[in-house]
C-alpha cells in the first residue's frame, strides 16, 4: 500500500509541474480537461492532473466575478486554501463570498471545509474607468480521496468585465474602512444562527499542543479579547497563543481587535499520564455581525481523543525541537545504544564485560564478596581451590543469567528494572534469610539431615555436590535480583535495545556480558578462598562468625531501604556491639595473655564502645552510622550541616509540565531528579553529590523538581514512560526555553565534581 500511495503521489508532483506550466485559464483548454475529466469515477486508479479535477470558469457581472467550478467525483478543494488577485491595475478585488462546505476530517490539514461537486465563489470587484478586463490570479489546493494531496496551485485568467455603470460609483454596499473586509451585497439577508455563523474545529498537534480554530462566515466577526477555552477529561491548559487581529471601531465597545474569515489559537497543555484519553474542548466567544446585530457570549464543544504520546512522531513540527546548543551532546546511554546496535558481537561483548568489571566495584556489586565468601566458608575447612572455583562459577552463573532474563523481561513490559524486586515484603524475606545464614555461621544450629536418610545418601556423594551447586547458583540468582539493581548507563543501555529497539538478541547479549563481568572479581574472591581459608581448627569457627557478622551486616544494610534511619542506626549499634562482645571485651583477660588476645579484646572494647554511641545517636533520631550524634544534638558545635537542595516534589506528569509552565514563564532551567527509598545509588547522590558547594551553587539558577518513584504507582510509571527511565537516579535537564535536553540526561550515581561540571555546560545553553 506505501509502495502504491509513493507511485500516486510521484505521479501527481508530476501532473502538477505540467499544470503549472501551462495556463488552464485558455478556454480550449478547460474545455478539453473537462472532457477529459467527465469519464473519471471515484476510487479509479488512474489520478487526473490538478486541472482536469478541478475545472473552472470565470465570468463577470456589473460588480462581481463568479468563479465556477465542477470538481470531479473522488476529488475536492480546501476552502482555506483560496486566495484571489487581481493582476490589473485599477481593478480590485473585495472578499470571496463561498458557500458553506462539508467538515472534513483531513490526514494532511486536520479539521477543514472542503468542497466537492459544484462550487461557486463571487468576488466583488471595483474599477477604474477604462478598464475593461481582469487578470485573475487564483491559488488553491486540493486533495483525491485516494490518498494524495497536490501542491498549492496558482492559476491565471483573463475575463471581460461588462460596460461600468453609469455613475461609476462603488455597488451599494462596498464601502467599507480598509482594516477590515466589507459586508458583501451579496450576503444572505437573514441572520445566521450563531453555530453557522461561527463554526469551532478542535485538534492535536502534538503531545502537549492544542490548536482551537473557528471558521467564521464572510460578513461576521469575533472579538479577540472575548475568547475562553477550556477542557475536561485530564489535561491542564495552559495561556493561549492568539494572532493579533485587524483593528476594528465597534460601536459597543470602541476601538478593539477582531477577527475575519478564520482564527486559531495554539494551546499549550499538561496531561495526567502518555496514554489515550477522551477529552472535551470548550470553546467561549463572542461575535457580531458586520453593520448589524452582535450575539450573546457564546460557547461550543467539540469531544476529541487525545493520543497516546507513543502516537507521536519524534519529527512532529509541534513537537519541542532540542536546544541548538545541545545538538551535538549525546548521553552516555545513547553512545552505549548505538554501540551495541552498530558493532560486532565480539566488540559489543568486550565492551560491556569491562563496563561490568568497572560496576563490579561499586556499592550496588561489592555486597556480594562477603556472600559468595560466606558460602565457601560454610562447607568447612577443606573446600578444595577447584572446588571453589566450581561454587563460584555457579553462583556467577546463576547471577548472570537471571540477570539477564529478568533484564530483558523487565525492559520488554517497560517497567523499573529494581522496582519488581524492591517490594518490602521481598526485602524482609531476604534480609531474613541473611541472617539465618548469619545463625548457622554463628553455630546456633546445624541444618542436616536426619542419620537415616544420610546413611542411605552416603552413596550419592556426587549428587549431593550438584545440589551444593544448585544451591549456590540460586542463591546467585536472588542475589542478582535483590542486591545488584542498580541503575547505570551501561544497564540502562542494555535495556533501552530490548525495550525500544526490539533487538532482545543483541540487547540480551550485551546484558550477559555486563553480568560476567560484574561476576568476574566473584570468581578470583571465591577462588582464592579455598587457599586463604585456615586449615581446620579453632580459627576456622573465627573466619565463620566473622563472616557471620558480614552476613548480619548484609542484612541491616537491605533493611536501610524499607526502614526509619534511626531504627536501622539501632540496628547497626546493636551489630556492633554484639561484635565487640564476641571479640571478648567482657570477659577477663587470662593471666598470661597472647599479644593476638591482647589486640582482639581492645578492638572489643572498642567496638563496645562505638555501638553504644550507635545507640545513644538512634536515641537523639541519628540516622548515619558514621555520624550517629546529630548535628543538631549538639548545639551546633560540630559546624553547620550542609544546606539541602531546595527540590520540589511532584508526583504526576501534569504536576510536572505544570512545574516547567512556570519555569519557563520564568525563564528558568529545570532539573528532575529520580529518586526512591530503595535505591542505594539515590542515597549516596543526596549524601554525597547534592551537598558539594559546588554542586549547589552550579545548580543556582535552576528550578530543582523531585519524583519520588518509591511507590512504583500508575502516576511513577507515567513519569518514568515520559522520561523514558528504567528507574532512579536518573537526572533529566529542560533549558530555560522548555526543551528537554536529552543529550544531557544523567543515570546512575556522578560524583560531586563532574557532576558540578556537568550541570554548568547546561546552565551555559
Amino acid at each position: 500500500m506505501r509502495t502504491v500511495r509513493s507511485i500516486l503521489i510521484s505521479a501527481a508532483i508530476s501532473f502538477a509541474a505540467v499544470g503549472c506550466s501551462r495556463d488552464p485559464g485558455d478556454a480550449e483548454l478547460r474545455a478539453a480537461a473537462g472532457a477529459d475529466a467527465a469519464p473519471a469515477r471515484s476510487g479509479s486508479s488512474d489520478v487526473l492532473r490538478p486541472e482536469q479535477a478541478y475545472p473552472y470558469e470565470v465570468t463577470a457581472d456589473g460588480d462581481r466575478l463568479r468563479v465556477r467550478f465542477d470538481i470531479v467525483d473522488g476529488y475536492y478543494l480546501y476552502r482555506e486554501k483560496f486566495g484571489f488577485e487581481s493582476g490589473t491595475p485599477g481593478a480590485t478585488l473585495g472578499a470571496a463570498v463561498f458557500p458553506r462546505g462539508e467538515i472534513h476530517s483531513d490526514e494532511f490539514f486536520g479539521e477543514q471545509e472542503i468542497y466537492r461537486g459544484a462550487l461557486e465563489i463571487e468576488l466583488p470587484y471595483t474599477r477604474s474607468a477604462g478598464v475593461g478586463a481582469l487578470d485573475l490570479t487564483m491559488r488553491l489546493q486540493g486533495c483525491a480521496d485516494l490518498g494524495l494531496c497536490y501542491p498549492p496551485q496558482t492559476w491565471t485568467s483573463r475575463v471581460d468585465l461588462p460596460p461600468a455603470p453609469a455613475a461609476g460609483l462603488l455597488p451599494a454596499g462596498l464601502e467599507a474602512p480598509a482594516e477590515r473586509p466589507p459586508l458583501l451585497a451579496s450576503a444572505a439577508n437573514d441572520l445566521l444562527p450563531v453555530d453557522e455563523a461561527f463554526v469551532m474545529n478542535a485538534r492535536f498537534d502534538g503531545p502537549n499542543l492544542l490548536v482551537v480554530g473557528w471558521q467564521i462566515e464572510p460578513g461576521y466577526y469575533l472579538y479577540r479579547d472575548e475568547f475562553a477555552i477550556e477542557a475536561s477529561g485530564g489535561i491542564g491548559l495552559g495561556a493561549a497563543e492568539w494572532p493579533e487581529g485587524v483593528l476594528h471601531e465597534d460601536e459597543y465597545f470602541g476601538e478593539v481587535r477582531v477577527f475575519y474569515d478564520y482564527v486559531e489559537a495554539r494551546v499549550p497543555f499538561s496531561r495526567a499520564g502518555p496514554d489515550a484519553m477522551p477529552v472535551e474542548i470548550r470553546g467561549r466567544f463572542r461575535g457580531c455581525r458586520e453593520n448589524s446585530i452582535c450575539y450573546p457570549p457564546s460557547e461550543q464543544t467539540m469531544a476529541l481523543v487525545l493520543p497516546a504520546v507513543a502516537d507521536f512522531a519524534v519529527s512532529d513540527a509541534a513537537a519541542p525541537a532540542p536546544a541548538p546548543a545541545a545538538a551535538g551532546q549525546v548521553s552516555e546511554r545513547d553512545r552505549l545504544v548505538a554501540r551495541i546496535l552498530s558493532d560486532s558481537w565480539l566488540i559489543v561483548g568486550a565492551t560491556f564485560f569491562g563496563l561490568g568489571l568497572l560496576l563490579s566495584f561499586t556499592p550496588c556489586v561489592l555486597p556480594m564478596v562477603p556472600i559468595l565468601s560466606g558460602i565457601i566458608a560454610g562447607h568447612g575447612p577443606h573446600v578444595s581451590t577447584g572446588r571453589a572455583f566450581a561454587l563460584s562459577l555457579s553462583y556467577v552463573m546463576g547471577m548472570a543469567l537471571t540477570y539477564t532474563a529478568a533484564g530483558a523481561l523487565t525492559a520488554l513490559a517497560g517497567e523499573q528494572v529494581q522496582a519488581v524486586f524492591q517490594q518490602p515484603w521481598i526485602i524482609a524475606l531476604f534480609a531474613g534469610l541473611f541472617a539465618l545464614l548469619a545463625l548457622g555461621m554463628f553455630g546456633v544450629f546445624n541444618i542436616q539431615m536426619p542419620a537415616a536418610v544420610q546413611t542411605r545418601l552416603a552413596n550419592l556423594a556426587n549428587r549431593q555436590k550438584a545440589g551444593t551447586f544448585a544451591g549456590t547458583a540460586v542463591m546467585g540468582a536472588l542475589s542478582a535480583l535483590i542486591v545488584t539493581t542498580c541503575v547505570a548507563p551501561p544497564l540502562v543501555a542494555t535495556l533501552a535495545v530490548i525495550g525500544q529497539s526490539g533487538d532482545v538478541a543483541r540487547g540480551a547479549g550485551a546484558l550477559f556480558a555486563l553480568s560476567l563481568g560484574m561476576g568476574a572479581p566473584l570468581l578470583v574472591v571465591g577462588t582464592s578462598a579455598g587457599k586463604l581459608l585456615p586449615k581446620a581448627g579453632p580459627w576456622m569457627n573465627t573466619v565463620k562468625a566473622a563472616f557471620g557478622v558480614m552476613m548480619l551486616g548484609l542484612a541491616i544494610w537491605m533493611l536501610e531501604r524499607v526502614l526509619p534511619g534511626s531504627l536501622v542506626l539501632a540496628l547497626w549499634a546493636l551489630l556492633v556491639f554484639l561484635t565487640g562482645v564476641f571479640l571478648g571485651a567482657l570477659e577477663p583477660l587470662p593471666a598470661e595473655p597472647t599479644p593476638t588476645r591482647r589486640l582482639a579484646k581492645g578492638l572489643g572494647l572498642l567496638a563496645c564502645l562505638y555501638g553504644a554511641l550507635l545507640l545513644i545517636g538512634a536515641t537523639l533520631g541519628g540516622e548515619d552510622p558514621l555520624r550517629p550524634i546529630p548535628r543538631a544534638a549538639l548545639g551546633g558545635t560540630m559546624g553547620a550541616p550542609a544546606e539541602a537542595l531546595p527540590f520540589r516534589p511532584i508526583e504526576s506528569v501534569a504536576a510536572l509540565e505544570s512545574a516547567l509552565a512556570e519555569a519557563r514563564a520564568a525563564g528558568r532551567p529545570v532539573m528532575v531528579d529520580f529518586t526512591a527509598d530503595w535505591c542505594a545509588a539515590c542515597k549516596e547522590m543526596e549524601k554525597y553529590t547534592f551537598p558539594d558547594p559546588a554542586v549547589v551553587a552550579a545548580l543556582e539558577p535552576f528550578v530543582l523538581l523531585q519524583a519520588d518513584v518509591t511507590a512504583n504507582d500508575d502516576d511513577d510509571k507515567a513519569l518514568l514512560k515520559y522520561f523514558d527511565s528504567f528507574g532512579p537516579p536518573t537526572i533529566a535537564f529542560f533549558d530555560a526555553a522548555g526543551r528537554r535536553l536529552d543529550g544531557f540526561r544523567l543515570e546512575g550515581f556522578v560524583q560531586a565534581e563532574k557532576f558540578a561540571e556537568h550541570v554548568s555546560r547546561v546552565a551555559a545553553l
